[in-house]
């Protein structure tokens, strides 16, 4: 499957640069759901998930010859894409989030999800970047060490560092708020 969803992408890109609409909007099909709940779990605003998406493809419209299949996958590629436009907002405006401004409102709820639940996404919306990267990706993307390092242009050692130290941080800060970790933290350390 993962091989067909590859040679899908090379398909569609060797298309879109073609100058085929139809392939463009494949691509967009295929790879917007991901790219926004990406930026929405690292932004912690939809509409700012929204623009940032709107982003990653304008960016692809704009430079489609940035994409080589050789160094990976199309996903992983716009999410890298996606992780530097959300980088620069955050530069732009510079809102960095602290932990205790950090609120269970700012990723909305999904029907029948409890207070641990808001607890644990404001949490992890409140971590330093760095560490809610690799949370995004490993534990809410289910991506692997590996395709984590890639996306982040860093070493699988470092990915599973961070990811320890934000685990860590988490635990701290929902203990601190009077929550059992163990109930509030599903992760598959």
């Amino acid at each position: 499957m993962i091989a067909f969803a590859r040679a899908t992408d090379r398909d569609l890109m060797r298309r879109f640069r073609a100058g085929d609409r139809d392939a463009f909007t494949g691509i967009y099909r295929a790879h917007s759901p991901a790219i926004h709940r990406f930026a929405l779990h690292m932004t912690g605003d939809p509409d700012k998930a929204t623009e940032v998406t709107q982003e990653v493809f304008v960016w692809l419209i704009h430079h489609p010859e940035g994409f080589d299949p050789k160094r990976g996958e199309l996903g992983a590629f716009l999410t890298g894409v996606a992780r530097k436009l959300v980088q620069r907002h955050w530069h732009r405006e510079k809102r960095w989030v602290s932990f205790d401004e950090a609120t269970p409102q700012s990723v909305p709820s999904e029907s029948g999800k409890d207070d641990n639940t808001e607890q644990l996404r404001s949490a992890i919306a409140a971590l330093p970047e760095r560490y809610r990267e690799v949370v995004v990706l490993c534990d809410l993307e289910e991506k692997s060490y590996e395709d984590a390092a890639s996306q982040l242009e860093c070493a699988t050692g470092t990915i599973r560092s961070r990811l320890h130290r934000a685990r860590s941080l988490l635990a701290r800060k929902l203990l601190g708020a009077g929550r059992d970790v163990k109930e509030s933290v599903r992760y598959s350390a």
